[in-house]
């Protein structure tokens, strides 16, 4: 499908896009996130994903613009991504043996609406050593990522279960994005 601007720089969601065979151009988004101010992850995410479309930067006039925003939710508390080791260290030791939600709020700009929904999958965790935790720190791949874990990557060897979508773990629920631009386009679009 051509012209649809992903206002995100996360590899995962153009992979995700790509995979599924949705066209699309990556572009830069002026919003600045703020995961303060917001009693509820659900309407913080939404607003964020909504904040992310509106602000996309070198979109021409007409076109379809996607915004996303994925965070990990234990105990009604937002683990966002790390700013450091000890950070995802702490975070990891929370997610340890528990279950958790990944939310994504999506935001679709098209023909003059925004379609803005989300979709949560909830996350069963195995109970982590320490040394699990240590390792998988040392190799990197938890510094960009909400909860400091990737599903679709060494990540995965700890989840024992999930309930709900695969790809909103991963970082957007293609599913629902794609059933929600085929109502809006009025049509089936692979």
């Amino acid at each position: 499908m051509a012209g649809l601007y992903l206002a995100s720089q996360s590899p995962r969601r153009t992979e995700l896009l790509t995979q599924v065979g949705i066209d699309h151009i990556v572009v830069s988004s002026a919003y600045e996130e703020a995961n303060k101010g917001y009693d509820d992850p659900i309407e913080m995410v939404k607003e964020q994903s909504l904040g992310k479309a509106r602000a996309a930067v070198g979109v021409p006039e007409g076109s379809i613009v996607l915004g996303a925003d994925t965070i990990v939710v234990l105990d009604n508390q937002v683990l966002g991504k790390p700013h450091d080791e000890s950070e995802a260290r702490h975070m990891l030791e929370r997610l340890s043996g528990q279950v958790h939600s990944v939310i994504t709020g999506v935001a679709l700009l098209i023909k003059g609406q925004e379609i803005v929904f989300h979709n949560e999958t909830k996350v069963y965790f195995k109970k982590l050593a320490p040394f699990e935790i240590e390792s998988y720190i040392a190799s990197g791949e938890p510094m960009d990522k909400a909860g400091a874990y990737g599903i679709q990557g060494k990540g995965a060897l700890w989840v024992e279960k999930i309930e709900g979508s695969y790809t909103n773990v991963v970082g957007l629920p293609v599913e629902h994005v794609y059933d929600e631009l085929c109502k809006a386009l009025g049509a089936i679009l692979i």
